[in-house]
């Protein structure tokens, strides 16, 4: 970021870079004074380029240099760097705001197997985008009675639910400034990819199989119908069965227009775990993916752009 102001150098000075530009957070201190005799208006030109960040702090460099109203040469007065805190919201919704010109109102579809967090990640996207949070499987709910998921499965079978799951997504696909949330076999059927991509944008959240595991494991499998066919403890049940479920989607997922890994967000950021990384973290990655997708021709002429 670049920013500019006017000073009298005749006691120390701070500049706080939030007034500048939205890319940055922390302050610079002068360290240079200038003599009482001396006074003279400066301009003052400061350059922030973020060099690093992980661990949720941020490293930052900058220059420094004045020139004064009588001599506009400009002269290097202070460098150094600053490792500020890294505010993961500031980051978020500046993302959001670079996106949005290449997004022109798309939808975007969460994609991945069960509780690899996309209704938390989805209603974090969109909070930041302005965008309607739709979960397909709450719909479906609301179309059977209230009946949950796991009482349809049982009631119905999987192929009536699978049906419901494309009507949901088909009326979906007629609108837009959506974020939708998927069940994690909504890839399975080719048609539920014709709504989703007919004016939207499908995201993976890729998960380590452990990791989401670890996840269902800890909030029980009731609520999980597939779950119900393996026995053991509920890490062992979840793990075998998601195993079997990647192995038999995975060329679906892979299908989406982006993917967001959680083991390459971790490694960026520094994180020996993937449990490490907050669902604010998660969403800035796929905003990323997104803005990528959409910078290649592909991806703008589905935008419309």
């Amino acid at each position: 970021m670049e920013a500019g102001v006017a000073c009298k150098l005749n006691y120390p000075t701070w500049i706080e870079s939030e007034r500048f530009g939205r890319n940055s957070t922390g302050s610079l201190r002068f360290g240079r004074i200038a003599k009482q005799e001396h006074k003279a208006w400066l301009v003052v030109s400061a350059h922030f380029p973020v060099l690093t960040s992980s661990n949720r702090f941020t490293s930052v460099s900058f220059e420094v240099s004045c020139s004064s109203s009588k001599n506009f040469s400009a002269s290097t007065i202070e460098t150094g760097s600053v490792h500020a805190p890294y505010d993961e919201a500031l980051v978020l919704k500046n993302k959001s705001l670079e996106v949005e010109p290449y997004l022109n109102g798309h939808s975007i579809y969460l994609v991945g197997l069960m509780g690899s967090g996309k209704t938390t990640v989805g209603k974090i996207l969109s909070n930041v985008l302005s965008y309607s949070f739709c979960d397909s499987d709450a719909l479906i709910e609301q179309e059977v009675n209230g009946m949950s998921v796991a009482e349809i499965f049982k009631l119905h079978g999987e192929i009536f639910f699978r049906k419901k799951e494309t009507e949901v997504l088909q009326r979906l696909s007629s609108k837009k400034q959506l974020v939708v949330s998927t069940g994690g076999g909504a890839v399975v059927w080719d048609v539920n990819w014709d709504y989703m991509q007919k004016k939207g944008i499908v995201v993976w959240l890729d998960v380590p199989l452990e990791a989401l595991a670890q996840r269902i494991a800890a909030v029980g499998t009731h609520s999980r119908p597939l779950l119900h066919y393996e026995h053991g403890d509920p890490y062992t049940k979840a793990l075998k069965r998601l195993s079997y479920l990647l192995e038999l989607r995975g060329k679906n997922y892979a299908k989406a227009n982006a993917r967001v890994s959680l083991e390459e967000i971790a490694g960026k950021l520094g994180y020996r775990d993937v449990s490490d990384l907050t669902p604010t973290e998660i969403a800035i990655e796929a905003l990323q993916q997104i803005e990528g997708y959409l910078k290649e021709e592909g991806g703008m002429v589905i935008a419309g752009l």
